[in-house]
Formats: structure tokens, C-alpha cells, sequence
């Protein structure tokens, strides 16, 4: 069985990657034996863009069996404490589109895009984990993915007045458009670093974060490889 993990930066994995080292036998180059399962590490690089390139020219060679994406994230949701580590359903582009005086209008609005046009639900791309293969039991979030991290009060009105965002980062309608695309069974981890709001770094809380997401991930895994191994043995 194959799996592939990817995130943007190496820095939001590191401690993933450091278990994997000691833990399993190192194929390649990124690539790990762990039990039966094969796990592929893939660093996208910052963006819908980097993301879009790196995982087309990763599934154009390899069809993993599953794909986690795990990463660092803002939140809108002040109740929710930072380091809380999140399952994302939908995710929306939500800065792809067109200025029209003051508004903001996305490519459904201005009709270049249909609602439901595949792979999408609706507006949203959207996780219904009913081919991911572990229970999920993560809180749920609605995720917006953007190229300009939001900062200022009217962009963040804007935002929250039309998506009703829970989560913002920069990869994750890219990670899921392809996953809906290739027809595999996905999971977007997001831990939450900071609030949404107008930029002060001073607040963020990137290595807690940091190591709450990597103890996911690497629960996730050993979950996985438990749930595989036990397949092999029953096939």
C-alpha cells in the first residue's frame, strides 16, 4: 500500500520526517517503508501554485492508495485555541476572480466556472471521507486556500461575509482538486498557528502547532499502517 504525504515546507513535517527515519526503512529519497505500507514525502513548495505543479508531476508517475496533506494554518474562529488540530471538508479559492468596484467576485459569480462543475460541490471542494479508510474523528473545518494571506479588517470582512471560512492557508484547494480529480481518498491536516486578523507575528504559535500537527500525522500513519497490514493478513 501506498501513501502520500505532502506539505509545503519541510519545516511543518520536520518532526514527521524524523519518526519516519528511525522508524522505518528509508527506500530512496523520500521514500520510507514503514510495516506494509509505503509512504512517499513530498514538499510541494508555498502556494496554489508550487502545490498544483509538484502533485501533477508527482500522481502523472505513482497513484498512492491514500494522500494526507499536512500543514500550518490561520484560523478565523477565536474559540478555537491555537495549536487545535483540524480535518478540512470544503476548501474555496477565494481570491481567483475579478474586481468589480469594490466587490469581489469569484469565477462562478462572473460565470466563467459552473456550480458543481466537476470536481466541485457546489462552490466547494468537498472531503466526504466516505473512501478514507480510518474514522475521522478530527473537528471538521471549511477552508479557504489563497495566494495573499489575509491581513486587513475589510479583506477579512469580505472573506468571512462570503465563504464563511473556519481555516485559511495557501495550498489546500490545490491538494484537493487533485485528489477529486485522481479519485483518491484524502485528508487535509491543518493546525492552527495563528487567528486570522490584522498581522502580528508576536501572536502566532508556530512550534506548538508545529508539534500538534506532527503528532497527528504521525498517529495517522501508524493508523493506517495497522489498518493495512491487517487487510494483507485477511486478503
Amino acid at each position: 500500500m501506498k501513501i502520500l504525504v505532502t506539505a509545503a515546507t519541510s519545516l511543518e513535517i520536520q518532526p514527521f520526517i524524523h519518526f519516519l527515519e528511525h522508524n522505518s526503512q528509508q527506500v530512496s529519497n523520500h521514500k520510507y517503508r514503514l510495516s506494509d505500507i509505503e509512504i512517499d514525502v513530498l514538499i510541494a513548495g508555498i502556494g496554489m501554485m508550487h502545490t498544483a505543479f509538484s502533485l501533477g508531476k508527482y500522481l502523472s508517475l505513482h497513484s498512492p492508495h491514500v494522500a494526507i496533506q499536512a500543514g500550518i494554518g490561520g484560523t478565523f474562529r477565536h474559540d478555537w485555541p491555537l495549536g487545535t488540530v483540524v480535518a478540512i471538508e470544503k476548501e474555496h479559492l477565494a481570491d481567483l476572480g475579478a474586481e468589480d468596484n469594490d466587490q469581489f467576485k469569484d469565477l462562478f459569480d462572473i460565470q466563467l466556472w459552473q456550480a458543481s462543475q466537476h470536481p466541485f460541490t457546489g462552490i466547494s471542494l468537498v472531503n466526504d471521507f466516505k473512501c478514507w479508510p480510518l474514522q475521522q474523528n478530527l473537528p471538521l473545518a471549511n477552508g479557504i486556500s489563497v495566494n495573499l494571506v489575509s491581513g486587513s479588517a475589510p479583506t477579512i470582512a469580505r472573506l468571512e461575509a462570503k465563504y464563511q471560512p473556519e481555516v485559511e492557508s495557501m495550498e489546500g484547494a490545490a491538494f484537493h482538486y487533485a485528489c477529486l480529480q485522481e479519485n483518491i481518498p484524502f485528508i487535509q491536516l491543518r493546525s492552527i498557528s495563528n487567528y486570522v486578523e490584522i498581522r502580528d507575528k508576536s501572536k502566532w504559535q508556530i512550534p506548538q502547532a508545529v508539534k500538534n500537527l506532527n503528532e497527528e500525522l504521525t498517529n495517522t500513519i501508524q493508523q493506517l499502517s495497522h489498518h493495512y497490514s491487517l487487510a494483507t493478513k485477511n486478503f
